[in-house]
């Protein structure tokens, strides 16, 4: 299904830079978002029992639950229909196994380290965009792209432990994230947000559900399920189920209205979250080292902010006469 989807991608979709500008603010937010989600499930699946399969299904099966209401009130019928529903449901797909294989990273890896390799994501977003939506990424950009990249690297510096078997399972995450982003932009056609997030939780729904029942019978560890005890899980689990609603929500508007190539560097501030949980949860303190690359990261980003920011003033030449 993803691969049908990806074959009708439009040639190229065209934003204003006031829209563009907004898609900005609304992705950095949902990254800012993004790692206190992270951190979430880390401490459920570290310090509370709970398999990687299921705090995702959990996650899933409460972006659902809060989404329909919510849309019924806001949208009526509306939020049960969609023209891309099999596009929708392949997101959803996207999402949950790069959310499986994000947490299967965490309950290995610092939160930091995670992250800090998670963020190939926007070079392959770049990547995409230009191969299936056949956007223009000039230089500036892809230096931009590449420096903050260079970013995340001294924020977290390369070791056999961060570079071994675990940390491909950040790096499928981040290959499954940007697929999903790419999509949203196709996906946003005819459909509301609401709707969009919606049907992508009913996709990632019949994901989890098929790998729970196929890996809990054979014991696999991370797709075993359990019943969560305690006030406290509830809440971290509601607390998941609520700030991936509300983060993919600002992901989708975003792409909505911005290239997915100039959105792509502004994901970096999850870096920069990231550290910052680091520090307040699991007492990371970040060293000289990580502080320059944080510089690097927010710095790259306000670049590119700053070219939209020149071509929103600018106003268009008008044709000249001939």
């Amino acid at each position: 299904m993803p691969g049908t989807a990806m074959s009708s991608l439009p040639t190229r979709l065209e934003n204003t830079p006031a829209e563009t500008l907004r898609g900005i603010g609304l992705v950095i937010a949902a990254s800012a978002l993004v790692p206190g989600l992270d951190a979430i499930g880390k401490l459920l699946v570290t310090e509370h029992g709970l398999s990687v399969g299921e705090a995702s299904l959990y996650r899933f099966c409460l972006q659902v639950a809060l989404i329909l209401p919510v849309g019924l009130a806001l949208e009526g019928a509306m939020v049960l229909r969609s023209p891309q529903i099999r596009l929708n449901l392949g997101r959803g797909a996207c999402l949950a196994i790069g959310g499986l294989c994000l947490l299967g990273g965490l309950r290995f890896m610092p939160l930091g380290d995670t992250i800090a390799i998670f963020m190939i994501g926007p070079l392959i977003v770049t990547l995409l965009s230009a191969l299936l939506l056949k956007e223009h990424v000039g230089w500036r950009r892809t230096a931009a792209v590449f420096t903050g990249f260079a970013g995340a690297l001294i924020i977290v510096r390369p070791s056999y432990a961060v570079f071994g078997p675990a940390s491909l399972l950040p790096v499928a995450a981040a290959a499954a994230i940007a697929l999903y982003l790419i999509l949203s932009r196709r996906a946003s056609r005819g459909t509301t947000p609401l709707a969009m997030q919606f049907f992508a939780g009913l996709g990632g729904i019949v994901v989890l559900g098929a790998a729970m029942l196929f890996g809990h019978p054979f014991g696999i560890a991370e797709l075993s399920f359990s019943v969560p005890r305690g006030a406290w899980v509830w809440t971290l689990i509601v607390a998941s189920g609520a700030l991936s609603t509300l983060a993919h929500l600002l992901f989708v508007e975003a792409y909505k209205l911005a290239p997915a190539s100039v959105l792509a560097p502004f994901s970096y501030v999850e870096i920069v979250s990231a550290v910052l949980l680091g520090l307040l949860i699991f007492g990371e303190f970040p060293d000289a080292p990580k502080w320059l690359g944080i510089a690097i990261v927010v710095g790259s980003g306000l670049f590119i902010y700053w070219r939209e920011q020149r071509s929103a003033r600018v106003p268009e030449k008008p044709p000249r006469l001939r």
